[in-house]
């Protein structure tokens, strides 16, 4: 049998464990912000960063002396969520839903870490596009993640809620149950663009959402929510779920 070195094993574990620290709300990282949350020296965190930057598995952030996640996750990433038979068969549907309500069409499924967003149909005829980056992340203040916790277990949300305060803890569990009790979550910060989102259920249970984003006035809620339902029931249809009469 072939030897194997522990030294590379190592090192293929710190490289997971460095992309790990990255998420919607750390974008940039230093090499010395990665040794304090890894335990490495400085300059071997900064060895590591300057290698995976080589390797496009980080890149070089807008701050200096900063890295963050280079090109070749976001296309790994890509490839590993389009091998996903939601995401396959979803586009033509979230072309339609955009085209329907005039806004950024979204799908998202589940990740290691929260709901990641899959999917992107933008919305070209506004002057003002609001939209998502696919690779993207969701926090735990994501209309989409709510759905995804609404349909999980106790440590799905512990993990969600690691590092909230506890006023902060109860308000996403407020969100968690709205959106369980209604099938559907809609979020607007105070000022900023919304989202509407439903939930994609297969055999297994749900699977993804559909989310549309938009900005600026919404009188009723209504018109925009059954075409985001609508685009769920159909794309569950297609995944093989048949819901109890």
């Amino acid at each position: 049998m072939p030897n194997t070195d522990t030294s590379d094993i190592q090192a293929v574990a710190r490289v997971a464990q460095i992309c790990g620290l990255f998420g919607p709300r750390v974008v940039e990282l230093s090499a010395a912000d990665i040794a304090e949350r890894t335990g490495l020296n400085r300059t071997t965190a900064y060895r590591y960063c300057a290698s995976m930057a080589t390797a496009g598995i980080l890149t070089r952030g807008d701050r200096r002396g900063t890295f963050t996640l280079g090109p070749l996750m976001l296309e790994l990433g890509t490839l590993a969520l389009g091998r996903q038979r939601v995401v396959e068969i979803a586009r033509p549907h979230l072309r339609k839903l955009g085209a329907a309500v005039r806004m950024t069409a979204v799908l998202s499924i589940r990740g290691p870490q929260g709901p990641v967003v899959a999917l992107v149909e933008e919305d070209s005829s506004r002057m003002v596009v609001v939209t998502v980056h696919p690779g993207t992340r969701l926090d735990a203040t994501a209309a989409q993640t709510h759905l995804f916790l609404a349909h999980s277990d106790a440590a799905a949300m512990d993990a969600a809620a690691a590092g909230l305060s506890p006023a902060e803890r109860v308000r996403l569990e407020s969100e968690v149950y709205s959106a369980r009790q209604r099938g559907f979550a809609f979020v607007r910060p105070s000022g900023g663009p919304f989202v509407v989102a439903a939930p994609i259920f297969d055999e297994n249970g749900l699977c993804a959402t559909v989310a549309v984003l938009g900005a600026g006035d919404l009188p009723d809620l209504s018109p925009v929510l059954d075409q985001v339902q609508g685009t769920a029931a159909e794309l569950s249809n297609e995944m093989g779920f048949h819901a109890e009469l």
